[in-house]
């Protein structure tokens, strides 16, 4: 699947270094053609995207992922005097540079990775679209420049070392994920989205050209007009996309939850139902099982829908497949049904569309709900920290999705931390104060989590829930969701947009009152307004259910002997990340019903499994 790489440096050995690019270039053992170019001290290795040279020889431009209004850009620009010939993305890039600089990329909207060399200005830009639905890495290694969108072809470079950062990894285990700016590496950095990155003749500058913005001031007066408003916004976006698309008929990754059905609903105002394709995935456990629902959107609506049973041995399978193009670690266990998901939808279409981005700015996801309650909670330590802890533990086991006990050992877990924080203590698979981390390989942050802290400090005029919806758009839409959709995308050939993504539709969320999208329990309700008429109550009216995996079950059943394999003693001692004891006890209890562990095991299988293929 598509990514792109290159190196600057003083100077060339050519036949040298176009071996490193070839490395580089087929560093994810992904079947597919790729170019390389060089200009001087730049090289640039690039397959299945859009990768030019400008006409006079004077910039290499590689984008991995769509700039969706390249029109506009194109008919603004022969409005100015420039030659531009239709769709040709390399004039139009050339174009903005000279006119704008850096600044040009607040012209752009889509989801790409950007790199660009100017060899006039010895200038070297690398830039990410303003959400970071394309990953982007970077560094700085003696007298080389070193970019990448993907961590593998960074890997391949042979300037690049192979060291595990202790912050990252303290990271990955709280977080889920490593945010940018940092990565899971000591000198590989990831650009952070809506942000760049210039090197000019060696000097580097790190900044931003687009920020989540919260207005005092209403786009509209009230309720209705405002859903009527994400309405029309929705619908553009998804014309936007269309322009883009295949030839293929239009799919779309269907849960039957709001945010699917919404992007559903408006791409029927633009194209015929029986064209559309939908892919749902089904589970035996019925706490974990959407596709009845999304069966009956798919029923009312008319599409030619599809469904996918997924079991733990094909589980297995997509697990191992995984992490042959996982090139980062992700400790999100939805990783597993996503891209078993995304494999089957690739068997029918090239390009599908998703409801990603709902839960963040329409304030989706559980947590949101009961904020409140544990800002109340967090009043009486002695509660919340003593007593509350021991009752927990009468509760059983469950290997349910979302169970009582599993929800309120998240929920007390939480009440420890300050409001921000408490969040990603809810979201994480180990708390901060963990063992988990060998006493060898334990650091000293300056938070439980600085990543809260470093996006907070710009938030602190910001409402409370609309600065929640920021640090969850940043911290979990940007590295986990929109990471895990990536790592499918390029590892099934499947590419997935977006709509609710789109800027438009953002700047409009941000700029609505909390209330009229949450209330009480009561989630994304401009949403379910805008599709009321359009779906029947019924669906529109349902409580969220969450997309995951009965990963309690498997890895007692099916994945046993992969997680046992995998976290032996002998091993994590050799390796020395992490305390084989305390690993030993999470699996003694968790095999035995005694508590469930399905997150924390999850991560440390995961990151053992990509240890092995990437680094060891």
């Amino acid at each position: 699947m598509a990514n792109f790489a290159g190196f600057i440096k003083d100077s060339s050995a050519k036949d040298i270094d176009f071996q490193i690019l070839d490395k580089m270039a087929g560093a994810r053992q992904v079947p597919s053609k790729f170019q390389t170019k060089h200009l001087e001290s730049a090289f640039f290795a690039a397959r299945d995207l859009h990768f030019c040279e400008s006409a006079d020889a004077s910039m290499l431009i590689a984008i991995d992922g769509q700039v969706l209004n390249l029109a506009t850009l194109q008919n603004a620009l022969i409005e100015k005097g420039y030659q531009v010939t239709q769709g040709n993305i390399a004039q139009i890039i050339q174009a903005l540079w000279s006119l704008y600089g850096p600044s040009m990329l607040e012209h752009l909207d889509g989801d790409f990775a950007l790199a660009l060399w100017d060899l006039h200005s010895q200038t070297l830009l690398l830039a990410r679209d303003r959400m970071g639905q394309k990953p982007l890495f970077w560094g700085v290694f003696g007298k080389e420049t070193v970019f990448a969108s993907s961590l593998a072809s960074m890997l391949a470079h042979p300037e690049v070392p192979k060291r595990i950062d202790p912050t990252g990894l303290y990271r990955y285990l709280t977080l889920d994920c490593v945010p940018a700016p940092n990565s899971i590496f000591q000198g590989i950095k990831k650009v952070p989205p809506g942000a760049y990155v210039l090197i000019k003749q060696g000097n580097v500058t790190e900044g931003r050209y687009h920020d989540l913005v919260f207005s005092q001031q209403t786009a509209v007066d009230n309720f209705s007009e405002a859903s009527a408003l994400i309405w029309q916004a929705l619908l553009q976006s998804i014309k936007d996309h269309l322009q883009t698309w295949p030839s293929d008929s239009p799919g779309l990754l269907l849960s039957g939850g709001i945010d699917s059905s919404a992007v559903l609903v408006a791409l029927l105002q633009q194209t015929d139902a029986t064209s559309v394709k939908t892919f749902t995935l089904g589970f035996n456990d019925d706490s974990f099982d959407e596709s009845s629902h999304a069966q009956m959107v798919s029923s009312f609506l008319g599409t030619n829908h599809q469904t996918l049973q997924l079991d733990g041995m094909q589980a297995l399978q997509s697990l191992r497949r995984i992490v042959q193009t996982a090139d980062q670690p992700l400790a999100d266990s939805s990783l597993i049904p996503t891209y078993a998901l995304m494999s089957f939808a690739r068997q029918h279409v090239t390009k599908v569309f998703s409801g990603d981005g709902g839960d963040e700015f329409f304030y989706g996801y559980p947590t949101f709900s009961i904020d409140r309650l544990g800002q109340m909670a967090s009043y009486f330590p002695l509660l919340s920290r003593q007593i509350l802890p021991k009752l927990v533990t009468l509760l059983p086991a469950s290997e349910g999705n979302m169970s009582t006990r599993f929800k309120a050992e998240r929920f007390i877990r939480g009440l420890k931390y300050p409001r921000y924080h408490r969040h990603f203590a809810w979201l994480g698979s180990f708390a901060p104060d963990s063992d988990v981390l060998s006493p060898e390989f334990k650091t000293a942050t300056s938070s439980p989590y600085p990543d809260v802290d470093f996006w907070a400090a710009n938030l602190e005029s910001w409402p409370p829930m609309k600065a929640l919806s920021v640090l969850y758009a940043r911290l979990y839409l940007a590295e986990v969701v929109l990471t895990k959709v990536d790592m499918s995308s390029k590892g099934t050939g499947l590419e997935v947009s977006a709509p609710l993504l789109n800027q438009n539709v953002v700047d409009l969320a941000l700029s609505m009152p909390v209330r009229w999208s949450m209330s009480g329990s009561t989630t994304k309700k401009l949403l379910r307004r805008m599709l009321r008429g359009r779906l029947p109550d019924s669906i529109l009216d349902r409580p969220k259910k969450g997309f995951g995996a009965p990963m309690a079950h498997w890895f007692r059943t099916d994945l046993k002997p992969l997680l046992m394999d995998h976290l032996t003693t002998s091993r994590l001692v050799k390796e020395g990340f992490f305390n084989a004891k305390v690993v030993n006890q999470m699996i003694d209890a968790h095999m035995s019903f005694k508590a469930d562990y399905r997150k924390e095991l999850y991560s440390l299988l995961f990151f053992e499994m990509w240890l092995s293929r990437w680094v060891l």
